[in-house]
């Protein structure tokens, strides 16, 4: 928005501590506080505060600025809200806190552990915290600018990103008919003004809060939500329209849905799973309110910034043109059979892995081979984005080896991820990888053609280092279930081919490279949407029908892997597989594993690998957040 000029800026809580600091201890993670607010922190105090009222007290905020630079100097605001005495002591044996102190860690935590009832009551509070600071700073802005509040739409518009925000709907009609505003104008208004991005269909994105908990927390909304949803109900009887369900559960998605103008995906393929299965009979009430906005990056930061001799290489070819327009990395097409351009581009990838060899050391202390393939996958640790498919292959990987049959290139598979600290299932795939590292680095015989290096503490420092080094780029969530991705645009534009399924934006990175420069295996996403729906996947008997599969999988439960660590975390995430699989790894085990002895095979062939690196690159400039923001500009915000 920056780079573009447009008159915009984000809303959030200051919070003083991140998500957490990873630390590895004997094979497992454990979390720290993570504190990024220094003496020469980047906020900016205003002289901006208001009062937000819950139940039975109220908190008196204070904003701060960030200045959010865009290309070529221009720059807009990222403005955050904090509460005064926000106590850092009180966190205690890693990130353990009060959660029932409001007064005190409001904005202590990012995305504070929701799994108990006080956690989720902290939701709701940060969640009303931020968006009553915003509606109340919007509407001040406003009235500036000479707005009447009849006609706050020409003067704002609100998109809301996933269903974290979504109390800003009932907040602002509750703050126009406090101004006097009638409530079904109130209503018209509001839906004229707020805008819905779905970023995935998972259920943490997909706020349900019982409406108790909305009554302890912020009474004052839920008269509110309840008229929106008689509203509802009134005009449309379907059940499953409805705002509030028969348990009294408040479904966030659902007013957003039907009290904004908009309700857009971020891949091509998540926003037709969006109209035909997962918000299907709001798209049979409101087809013209759905629309795709294919999520983009910041590809100066993954490109110009991150790797400057790629940077190099590509304006000595093209000229600078593509630094402001992505769309000109396309000329590098012309170059794709260039043997001087090719080995150029060969010689800056692996100099970049010397420089990742380098980070690898010093933050692992493992040694790894810069004349290896680099795979990596480097994304949050979730079940659905299948770190644990990866694994089985490394342990198929492992035993081909040992069995005499040595990979043409030595291979090093690379991990970064951080499991939520309530998510017990991702971190026992995290052991299991920690523990495949320990065992496969200290083989001898196995070490020197392949290791296995999970990086402590990912993060956006990390994956500078760790995305222009790439050469497969590992995108192998569940299809239907990964709403779009980013970091497999990134890995794309810095010349990593993606292996991957037919989810999320791997879709559109397919259509644009052709399916020679990109290796897609598994299930479609219509495949894995029929299985859910009719129920006929059975983990088990894949399990004890596919020899091969079931040697990996109890592989991990042997006794070269129990000798090392955790017996409890890897027979509990064997059983899971077993019993119930829900991502459904075992179906794709198979093909995965063929296409990526395919992909490693291919790897030897240095002259063809290099012109689909090209390609790779030449694509990459459609997945430019410049693309992504101009869209929703030009077909929702409208701001010039």
């Amino acid at each position: 928005m920056a780079t573009l000029g447009l008159p915009g800026e984000g809303i959030g809580l200051n919070y003083h501590l991140g998500l957490f600091r990873q630390v590895f201890e004997n094979n497992m993670q454990c979390e720290t506080p993570d504190q990024w607010i220094t003496e020469k922190s980047w906020l900016t105090p205003t002289d901006i505060s208001y009062d937000v009222s819950f139940n039975g007290f109220s908190l008196r905020s204070k904003l701060y600025d960030i200045d959010v630079s865009g290309y070529g100097g221009k720059s807009i605001k990222l403005r955050l809200f904090d509460i005064v005495p926000v106590d850092e002591s009180i966190v205690h044996d890693g990130i353990q806190f009060n959660k029932r102190d409001i007064l005190h860690n409001l904005t202590l935590f990012l995305y504070p552990d929701d799994s108990d009832e006080n956690g989720r009551k902290l939701r709701i509070y940060q969640q009303y915290f931020m968006v009553s600071n915003a509606a109340q700073l919007i509407l001040d802005e406003a009235a500036k600018k000479g707005c009447t509040l009849h006609d706050l739409s020409e003067y704002a518009v609100i998109q809301i990103n996933d269903t974290h925000p979504s109390m800003i709907i009932p907040e602002l009609i509750r703050l126009l008919t406090e101004k006097g505003i009638d409530f079904d104008e109130a209503c018209d208004i509001v839906t004229n003004v707020c805008a819905y991005t779905n970023h995935t269909i998972l259920a943490e994105a997909l706020e349900k809060w019982h409406i108790g908990c909305l009554e302890d927390v912020v009474p004052q909304l839920v008269p509110i939500i309840r008229k929106l949803d008689e509203r509802v109900r009134q005009k449309y009887p379907d059940d499953r329209t409805a705002i509030i369900d028969s348990s009294g559960l408040v479904h966030m998605a659902h007013m957003d849905i039907h009290y904004g103008f908009s309700i857009n995906g971020v891949a091509a393929l998540h926003t037709e799973i969006l109209k035909n299965s997962e918000l299907k009979p709001f798209y049979e009430i409101y087809p013209e309110k759905f629309n795709n906005k294919t999520n983009g990056i910041a590809f100066r930061r993954w490109l110009m910034h991150c790797n400057r001799p790629l940077t190099a290489l590509i304006s000595s070819i093209i000229g600078d043109g593509f630094r402001k327009d992505a769309f000109e990395l396309e000329k590098l097409l012309v170059y794709k059979d260039d043997e001087n351009v090719k080995n150029e581009l060969l010689r800056i990838k692996s100099d970049a892995k010397k420089v990742c060899k380098e980070f690898v050391l010093s933050n692992t202390g493992i040694d790894i081979d810069e004349n290896s393939i680099f795979d990596i996958q480097i994304k949050r640790l979730h079940e659905y984005k299948r770190q644990q498919l990866n694994a089985l292959y490394i342990i198929y990987k492992y035993l081909d080896i040992r069995s005499g049959n040595i990979p043409k290139t030595p291979i090093t598979f690379i991990f970064g991820a951080k499991a939520a600290p309530a998510y017990i299932i991702a971190k026992d795939i995290i052991h299991l990888l920690l523990t495949l590292q320990g065992l496969i680095n200290s083989d001898p015989e196995v070490s020197r053609h392949m290791r296995v290096v999970m990086v402590e503490n990912y993060n956006v420092s990390a994956a500078e280092k760790l995305i222009p080094a790439c050469d497969i780029s590992e995108q192998i969530s569940l299809a239907s279930k990964e709403a779009s991705g980013t970091g497999n645009m990134k890995l794309m534009l810095n010349g990593a081919l993606t292996l991957g399924t037919m989810d999320g934006a791997n879709v559109e990175i397919r259509e644009l490279v052709g399916e020679d420069n990109i290796y897609i295996f598994g299930r479609s996403s219509g495949e894995v949407i029929d299985a859910y729906a009719n129920g006929s996947y059975n983990a088990r008997e894949l399990y004890n029908s596919n020899e091969t599969l079931r040697k990996c999988v109890d592989f991990m439960i042997g006794n070269e892997l129990l000798s090392i660590r955790s017996g409890e975390r890897l027979y509990r995430l064997h059983n899971e597989l077993v019993s119930k699989d829900w991502f459904m790894t075992f179906p794709d085990f198979d093909d995965y594993v063929k296409t990526k002895e395919r992909m490693l095979s291919d790897y030897t062939d240095r002259d063809r690998w290099a012109e689909k690196m090209i390609v790779n690159i030449a694509k990459a400039g459609y997945f430019s957040s410049d693309r992504t923001i101009s869209e929703y500009n030009n077909d929702i915000w409208k701001l010039n």
